[in-house]
């Protein structure tokens, strides 16, 4: 007989595709991306010089949403409502997409949301897996994203994604270093090469590139090529030297 605890299921490999037509709202168009590689001045020749195509978001999902994600998008929404902002005052949509749940968090209220997933009987999201950023330049005010991935160890392995968006020019949002300690290093390397400061962090510095390195390197704005070699010459301190990052 199955354990009801378990019922986290992989989705099936046809789960992992975008919906078919009609199971879901449209999707959302942020901008458009032109040519195949991006460039609109060359003598491209291949066919793609003229390639134009959509940058789509999945649209907001519309209950009921399917499995054991209508009892957690249930039961976040109990233990938001006893906890001060509700689910519609700190969650901005819900989106279903490739067999994925994505709650899209409001920056202000992410240690709340963070700390009822975890804390919740219903819901022990105990880990947080990883946390990893996106650029979209053409967002206007919602520029960076990053994007939690937690798990439910007690829920036999249930697993959500957290969104949450910032300006560029305002790239500010708490950490989560609190409620899950296992996310110290992935938020620095989200800082690291894509700029997001995480305030509250305890201690955010660089963990890829050299501390005197010159912007984020996996933002979209970064300059390809033509970056001078800095590791040339470079010599590695004794130990008894380096830097602690306790």
């Amino acid at each position: 007989m199955s354990d009801p605890t378990t019922d986290a299921t992989p989705p099936a490999p046809s789960d992992n595709l975008p919906a078919a037509p009609g199971t879901s709202p449209d999707p959302v168009q942020i901008g458009e991306r032109h040519g195949m590689f991006g460039a609109g001045d060359t003598g491209d020749t291949s066919g793609y010089g003229g390639l134009v195509r959509p940058i789509l978001f999945p649209g907001a999902a519309v209950r009921p949403y399917g499995g054991w994600f209508d009892e957690v998008s249930d039961a976040l929404e109990r233990a938001l409502g006893v906890r001060g902002p509700g689910l519609r005052g700190a969650v901005e949509r819900v989106v279903v997409d490739r067999g994925e749940l994505t709650f899209f968090v409001r920056r202000e209220d992410l240690l709340v949301v963070a700390e009822a997933l975890r804390d919740d009987p219903a819901l022990r999201f105990e880990m947080c897996m990883s946390v990893s950023g996106v650029h979209y330049p053409a967002q206007e005010g919602r520029e960076l994203h990053a994007v939690y991935s937690i798990v439910s160890v007690t829920h036999g392995s249930r697993r959500v994604r957290l969104e949450v968006t910032c300006p560029d020019d305002d790239a500010h949002i708490p950490s989560i270093v609190s409620v899950w300690p296992g996310a110290n290093w992935h938020e620095r390397e989200t800082w690291d090469l894509f700029g997001i400061e995480f305030d509250g962090h305890p201690s955010l510095t660089r963990i890829l590139m050299p501390d005197d390195w010159p912007g984020h390197p996996q933002r979209k704005d970064y300059p390809l090529g033509g970056v001078p070699i800095q590791y040339k010459g470079g010599t590695v301190p004794p130990p008894n030297q380096r830097r602690s990052y306790s």
